[in-house]
């Protein structure tokens, strides 16, 4: 793109987003995520750091200060340390929403091996591919987890007992998690990881399907933590209801720690209580999830400490009323695992509420939309967006293939979505070259989707497609051909989503299932998703609901 300098003079809002980047680059980076705790616990000491709510009686480490979350992270790397965890090893973990997860994480950190994080609504199947591609020698689980694990274990040991960490229930042979708290305070021994460590195998659907390991080092979440910081202005409550085995809420957490400010742990997402907790809690920086904007208005909603928020792919027509309604800065913006934030919309930029922009080059980031052949496309063309910069992802773990697909020389990445940018730099998502549906927060690989459908011995063909959906974004479809002679009644729609269910995570199982005689396709005979999209205005027409039946 153009360089910024040539209109800095004449444009407050590029001037303004050009210092932001400066002030947020100048500073050194701590040597390591456990240097960075320990200088905040220096800095801050007694002062609450987090606060888990609607969360059990007696839930430990519910409430913590920054010299707690310091101790408690080298107690727990030292017990780690006595089990056998050594540096470099994988250690999966599947938590909900509670403090033992980010002590994991940061503990993990501090002794320089790799934290898996695992959805805790995973089958025995995911959870046997992500354990066994990420090589995990040990596991952190909750009791409620454990029917999954136990289901994998039955069918093959991938863990010995004894490398398997559990909070609440332990069964015979495990590890309780808590025990992990009795470690050595001053830490384990031995040389701190680097900035260019891992420290986060985090998987991610894509292209190819199945979920892929993101190498993340501590250097991506020192810049991510940083740019969030920087670009939340004066906010010091932050509010995180997304799952932790996502991403949001461990940047969440060093976003707050670079403020000196709390951090408000939601135990899931709800519409219904989200802006309760803001009101409760005090939040003044979250990211704001749509499905809250159908909540029948009220005239509490403008009573909050909100001061910005961050939001997605909201409707360009919402965009100031939400602003009106809610009584806050409101700024689009664009990330992924691999690159964490990509582009930012200044909050100066109001004259873009409403415009659908992303926004212009983050911290430490620069961007580039590029034709099929690489080409560098100018104002106004559409094409794929690269990225590139220090702290993005390392590669994909033992992706070959998908890093020779994703990484061009020079650093760059490609996105695999497609931006158009204006002549003053503000860039607009167009579509995905993703095949990859995206239900929430949630991506979902459609080859993922029909490898599992194409298990039933019923099924000659599937495909998976996305079905626009007002709250979730999009919903899951799945549209099969049974083989000759086969119709519905050999294969109903109960037993198709009952054998998903088994199979996928609830958030993958289709809701939507067609029937049909053949699948469009490609001269060279792939199917022709393009066309089986276009087909009708309405994807739900001639499918079978699954939440009607």
């Amino acid at each position: 793109m153009p360089p910024l300098t040539a209109t800095l003079a004449n444009d407050p809002v590029l001037a303004a987003h050009a210092a932001m980047r400066a002030r947020i680059e100048a500073p050194p980076f701590a040597a390591s995520l456990g240097a960075f705790v320990d200088a905040a616990a220096a800095a801050h000491g007694a002062a609450p750091l987090w606060r888990f709510i609607d969360a059990p009686d007696g839930l430990p480490l519910r409430e913590i200060s920054y010299a707690g979350l310091a101790e408690a992270t080298r107690r727990v790397a030292s017990g780690l340390a006595q089990a056998g965890v050594r540096r470099g090893d994988r250690v999966g973990v599947m938590l909900p929403n509670i403090p033992a997860f980010p002590i994991t994480w940061l503990a993990l950190a501090r002794l320089g091996a790799i934290m898996i994080p695992v959805n805790t609504g995973y089958t025995a199947r995911e959870l046997d591919y992500v354990l066994g591609d990420g090589g995990a020698s040990h596991l952190v689980v909750h009791e409620d987890a454990l029917p999954a694990l136990e289901e994998l274990l039955a069918q093959r040991p991938i863990l010995a007992p004894d490398s398997i960490h559990v909070v609440g229930r332990i069964p015979q042979g495990m590890r309780d998690w808590m025990a992990l708290l009795d470690g050595d305070p001053g830490g384990p021994p031995g040389a701190q990881p680097g900035l260019d460590d891992l420290v986060n195998l985090q998987y991610t659907s894509g292209t190819t399907g199945f979920p892929k390991g993101c190498m993340l080092a501590h250097r991506y979440w020192l810049t991510l933590g940083r740019v969030a910081a920087g670009r939340g202005g004066d906010v010091r409550v932050v509010l995180a209801a997304q799952p932790f085995y996502y991403m949001d809420p461990q940047w969440l957490l060093l976003m707050a720690m670079h403020l000196g400010g709390r951090f408000v742990v939601a135990p899931r997402p709800s519409a219904t209580r989200f802006m309760d907790w803001v009101r409760r809690e005090g939040v003044e920086y979250c990211i704001f999830p749509q499905i809250v904007l159908k909540q029948p208005e009220s005239p509490d909603d403008s009573r909050n400490a909100l001061k910005r928020v961050s939001i997605f792919g909201l409707r360009s027509d919402m965009h100031a009323a939400m602003e009106r309604r809610f009584g806050c800065v409101a700024r689009e913006s664009f990330g992924m695992t691999e690159i964490g934030s990509g582009l930012t919309t200044p909050p100066e930029a109001v004259e873009m509420i409403g415009s659908g922009t992303c926004g212009l080059p983050s911290p430490f980031r620069e961007a580039s939309i590029r034709d099929a052949d690489g080409r560098e496309l100018g104002a106004g063309e559409i094409g794929e967006l690269w990225i590139r910069g220090p702290g993005i992802l390392k590669g994909y773990w033992n992706k070959p293939e998908a890093n020779a697909e994703a990484f061009r020389e020079g650093g760059w990445f490609r996105t695999g979505d497609l931006f158009r940018r204006d002549a003053r730099g503000f860039h607009f998502i167009v579509g995905r070259v993703k095949d990859m549906i995206r239900r929430s927060s949630e991506n979902i690989a459609a080859r993922e989707v029909e490898a599992v459908l194409m298990q039933m011995d019923a099924v000659e063909e599937a495909a998976v497609i996305g079905v626009p959906d007002a709250d979730r974004g999009q919903e899951v479809k799945a549209c099969l051909v049974l083989k000759p002679g086969l119709g519905q009644a050999d294969l109903p729609p109960e037993a198709v989503f009952a054998h998903c269910a088994a199979q996928l995570a609830r958030f993958k199982v289709p809701r939507f299932l067609e029937y049909r005689a053949s699948l469009p396709k490609t001269p060279s005979q792939k199917i022709a998703k393009h066309v089986l999209v276009a087909e009708r205005p309405d994807l739900r027409e001639g499918a079978i609901d699954r939440l009607r039946i």
